[in-house]
């Protein structure tokens, strides 16, 4: 659900310069904004993320599994990846990433998503 701020940016197509300053100052507040320039709608999205975020976000997890061919100096083999992501107990996502190749090999590493930049593609990549 859509909130009314944003529904008005929505209509209007903009955002006052004095409330884009505000949404900026409140987003800063819980993700890093560094080198980061948000369109109106980028800048009230992320401003309804982190005020609906302990309610509808936090703790959530989504896995998704997938596995596909490659090919290495040894020949061909098959990996499955593991991807799990978690909204933290802050605003922010950590994603743990687990491979198995079945010629034996395996690895696993976590990446913790706490800019302003890394949500929205986050978002944008799930549709």
């Amino acid at each position: 659900m859509m909130s009314k701020r944003h529904l008005a940016a929505s209509r209007e197509g903009k955002v006052d310069r004095n409330e884009k300053k505000r949404l900026r100052e409140r987003i800063g507040e819980q993700l890093d904004l560094s080198g980061v320039r948000l369109t109106d709608d980028e800048a009230v999205f992320l401003s309804d993320f982190i005020d609906e975020y302990d309610e509808k976000y936090r703790g959530r997890r989504e896995t998704r599994t997938r596995s596909y061919p490659g090919w290495s100096s040894d020949g061909k083999y098959v990996r499955t990846e593991k991807v799990t992501d978690t909204f933290t107990d802050e605003v922010g996502i950590r994603t743990d990433q687990e491979y198995w190749d079945d010629d034996g090999h395996s690895g696993q590493s976590t990446h913790y998503i706490k800019d302003a930049r890394g949500i929205l593609n986050w978002f944008k990549e799930r549709g």
